[in-house]
């Protein structure tokens, strides 16, 4: 009897045990679903995103397994491909200044104000902001690198034509595009028509359409006419510069382009903050030579970049969090540092290595000049037809520059292509 009642009493005693032990082992496993990682994955092109940030964001977000893949090619081509394709799919992707091609698809994207964007709005330039916002107000890109223009000239052949080759006098009196041509006009007769005064045609173009708001289209869609202020202003700029004799007609990004510019067969050119590196690169033997000044006829922007969230991430709140960590306003400015990606967050603009003297421009501080710019481009719409009209136009402008075609009868043309492309 005293046996039986030893065994069950060990029998209730090991219930108990086994029921203790299941309550606390259940809460172990629920703590051990909640700190599993999160993978997340990033695409990204060679030199948007610094590598050794990438690094330090996997230690910054230990619940977070990034891969982070740096895609070559055609980027934009990949992406439109995936997207189309419904399949492997990115949680975070790059996209760069063509993200507006994109606003039609914007469902496939998470609106970022959902995520908390607008608690962090007012720390980033407004136009840049904008950008990433489509006409129906879902933001689907989140602010990376800008590019706001500047002139680049050549200190040591301003100075020989007798021109000002101190960047404040050149802001202060080559302030407009007249006067550029004019300055161009001097170079040309005191070198004998052996120095340019600038590259092409169509920079001179795209930096004119840059530095004003209506472009080719209206938020809503319309489309405002070859024959906007804005357009035929830079338009008619271009073949002046042209009719001038002021191009070299060295197009960029060929080694043409990179010889004129080593060999001094180009005094200046308007471009943005990143085509730094590209002169560098280009005409080394000219360093120390080069300046930069205020663009004639008021500031734009060329480029700059945007990361955006996919719909089919199942981690939206854990990628904006990254994302926002990734441009912070410090991680941009050190991004500035290491790959010269020029900050859309202004707050780092008066930090001293916005300040730095640069040899290749004969120890000229060229931040300072960039950041007065970022700050005054002006809002713009582009719209997702923009980089069909824009390629028409700038490809007849071409003909005009190396065909010696007719400026009217292009111009004819191109206002008929640009329609019938519209009505595709």
């Amino acid at each position: 009897m005293i046996r039986r009642k030893r065994t069950c009493w060990t029998a209730i005693l090991m219930v108990c045990v086994l029921l203790i032990s299941g309550c606390s082992i259940w809460p172990g496993q629920d703590d051990s679903a909640s700190n599993k990682k999160v993978t997340l994955t990033l695409w990204y092109w060679n030199r948007s995103i610094d590598d050794k940030l990438i690094a330090r964001a996997k230690e910054k977000f230990p619940n977070i397994e990034l891969t982070a893949q740096k895609i070559g090619g055609d980027f934009k081509a990949k992406l439109k491909t995936t997207l189309a394709a419904r399949s492997g799919e990115p949680d975070i992707v790059a996209l760069n200044d063509w993200i507006m091609e994109l606003f039609p698809s914007e469902d496939r994207f998470y609106n970022l104000y959902d995520l908390g964007a607008g608690d962090i709005e007012d720390q980033y330039l407004p136009w840049k902001w904008k950008q990433g916002v489509t006409p129906s107000g879902q933001m689907i890109g989140f602010p990376m690198d800008t590019g706001p223009t500047a002139l680049f000239y050549r200190e040591d052949l301003f100075k020989e034509a007798g021109l000002p080759s101190d960047p404040e006098d050149v802001t202060r009196q080559i302030n407009s595009w007249d006067a550029y041509a004019a300055a161009g006009e001097k170079i040309k007769e005191k070198f004998g028509g052996k120095v340019f005064l600038t590259d092409n045609i169509g920079s001179v173009y795209n930096q004119v359409l840059s530095q004003g708001a209506e472009r080719y289209f209206r938020p809503d869609g319309s489309f405002i006419g070859m024959d906007s202020a804005l357009v035929r202003t830079s338009w008619d700029t271009s073949i002046a510069f042209k009719e001038k004799g002021l191009l070299a007609n060295a197009d960029g990004w060929t080694p043409g382009w990179n010889a004129a510019m080593n060999n001094g067969e180009i005094a200046s050119f308007v471009g943005a903050v990143w085509m730094k590196q590209v002169l560098q690169e280009a005409a080394p033997d000219t360093s120390g030579k080069w300046r930069v000044a205020r663009a004639p006829g008021g500031d734009g922007n060329n480029g700059g970049s945007f990361l955006s969230i996919l719909k089919s991430s199942e981690h939206p709140q854990e990628a904006f969090e990254l994302v926002r960590w990734l441009q912070s306003p410090e991680n941009q400015l050190e991004q500035y540092q290491t790959l010269n990606l020029f900050p859309s967050a202004p707050g780092v603009f008066d930090d001293p290595a916005m300040k730095e003297e640069e040899p290749f421009f004969g120890g000229q501080a060229t931040g300072p000049v960039f950041a007065e710019s970022a700050q005054q481009v002006p809002d713009a719409f582009f719209g997702e037809r923009y980089p069909s009209v824009h390629n028409i136009i700038t490809r007849r402008l071409n003909d005009v520059a190396k065909q010696n075609a007719d400026p009217q009868q292009v111009w004819t043309d191109t206002v008929h292509r640009v329609e019938r492309e519209l009505q595709r």
